[in-house]
């Protein structure tokens, strides 16, 4: 059966179950491109001083995006597949911020004089598992280092389980610089929440969002994931009913990935418990029909935001990017990330941080950045990442502006995918004419199975396993597209 479900902002999605469950497959989410699996050990921290200095030098330096990751937690919610170290020992997190202060030093000092910061976010773990007077230290030390841009220009945001956040330290966080908070909430029900080990009260989580409005945080923010254990329709109607009452400013709603082979806290929860394919399928709907139905823009994937929401306004002026921690207003911002496993995004280079902790403090006791893997991204690469970045991000590409910015003819360098093309648009995904790939409504929910179509290194990998059809399964630490 299929339901059109209109969109504020001139978009549709038409929500095509058979044509979903037809073409759903494994693939990449696409926070980067190429994905951080094609990362290797060869490239590791000299490269990126190599990048940081070339940059520099060139005077090609754009406005910073900082990422700080705090990988520590009080509990395990079993869902999660993040990097982060369960502990209540809090000893481990000042050992860790001592570090992560020595990291931040030798950052600062190697991009003096090209530190202009535009956005902020905190991830992990629980960035708010470190206490009131730890972050306003950190916070102090980040920007002795950096030059932050008016609270009225920049984006600042952190991510909190409302369960750490009382009224006084949401106060607080904003008067240490944050403008935006995203509150964790994954579902309302109770029994939902103990069959993930996160009992979260509503009135506990409304109380957060009160006072980050009193506050005066210009953005709030809630994640929900659908397709947890004991989850149904009846559950799902009602937490976005009572999302919709809270009024955040932007929503998101993820896929749950069941992926116990990888995450170790997964195989705590119970395959019975699971919701079947139908009800993941119908509980996509439903969140889709209530939150448009509500107000809010369809932003792509996984996001939603209200019409007067920066990410919507950046979407109607053709600003929107997308990065590693999701869509984002600041398309010309290098990436510059400090914490364990953390992922840096400079020029045409990627490099990541050591994932366990030893390592990490090891690295910084050399007095070396903690990269330990990263690539230097190809003229394909950057050519590629363009155009999965269009199509992610504005559901559009034009052909003439790819062959103004790049030597090439688009026709003839992207045969072979233009042809794989041609099955999706067969299948009513996207219309092509000579200077347009238009994703159409039926189209935008499967973004991802279009953009691996483009995916130079996803199709290497297919071809060595010999998997060459476009609905072939992937790799197994990827999750189902829909």
């Amino acid at each position: 059966m299929t339901d059109l479900i209109t969109i504020t902002n001139n978009l549709d999605v038409e929500f095509d179950a058979a044509l979903i469950q037809k073409l759903d497959r494994k693939g990449p989410r696409y926070t980067s491109y190429p994905t951080a699996d094609r990362f290797t050990p060869e490239f590791a921290y000299r490269d990126y001083l190599q990048a940081v200095n070339g940059a520099i030098t060139r005077g090609n330096v754009h406005p910073l995006s900082l990422y700080i990751h705090i990988p520590f937690c009080e509990s395990v919610c079993y869902y999660c597949g993040c990097n982060k170290i369960v502990t209540r020992d809090r000893s481990k997190a000042a050992t860790y911020l001592r570090y992560l202060k020595r990291e931040i030093d030798m950052q600062g000092r190697l991009l003096a004089g090209a530190n202009r910061v535009e956005q902020l976010h905190f991830g992990g773990g629980t960035p708010t598992y470190i206490n009131d007077r730890q972050m306003g230290d950190l916070m102090a030390h980040l920007q002795r280092w950096f030059e932050f841009v008016p609270d009225a220009e920049g984006e600042f945001s952190i991510e909190v389980d409302p369960r750490t956040v009382s009224r006084e330290r949401a106060l607080s966080l904003r008067n240490q610089g944050f403008n935006r908070i995203s509150l964790g909430v994954q579902d309302f029900d109770p029994e939902v929440q103990k069959a993930v080990n996160r009992v979260q009260p509503e009135e506990e989580t409304r109380a957060v969002i009160a006072a980050a409005r009193e506050a005066g945080f210009r953005s709030v923010s809630i994640d929900l994931i659908y397709g947890l254990p004991k989850q149904n329709l009846a559950t799902m109607q009602r937490t976005l009913d009572k999302v919709i009452a809270a009024d955040p400013d932007r929503i998101s709603v993820y896929n749950y990935a069941h992926m116990p082979h990888l995450f170790k806290p997964q195989r705590r929860i119970a395959d019975i418990d699971l919701p079947v394919g139908d009800t993941k399928l119908a509980m996509l709907a439903l969140c889709i029909q209530r939150l448009t139905d509500a107000g809010y823009v369809y932003i792509g994937m996984d996001h939603f935001a209200k019409p007067t929401d920066d990410l919507a306004v950046a979407q109607r002026q053709g600003r929107l990017h997308r990065n590693f921690q999701g869509y984002s207003t600041h398309a010309e911002a290098d990436l510059i990330a400090c914490g364990v496993s953390a992922i840096s995004a400079v020029g045409a280079t990627y490099s990541q941080n050591a994932k366990t902790l030893d390592e990490y403090y090891d690295r910084i006791e050399q007095n070396e950045l903690p990269i330990v893997r990263g690539m230097r991204l190809s003229m394909d690469d950057l050519l590629r990442r363009i155009v999965i970045q269009m199509l992610m991000c504005h559901f559009e590409l034009s052909i003439h502006a790819i062959e103004l910015a790049y030597p090439i003819v688009f026709n003839s360098y992207f045969r072979t995918e233009l042809l794989e093309l041609q099955h999706l648009e067969e299948n009513g995904l996207l219309v092509m004419d000579e200077d347009w790939i238009t994703v159409t409504p039926k189209g935008r929910l499967l973004i991802r199975n279009i953009c691996m179509v483009f995916d130079h290194h996803l199709r290497t990998a297919e071809k060595d396993v010999g998997l060459m059809h476009t609905t072939s399964p992937t790799p197994q630490n990827y999750s189902r597209t829909i």
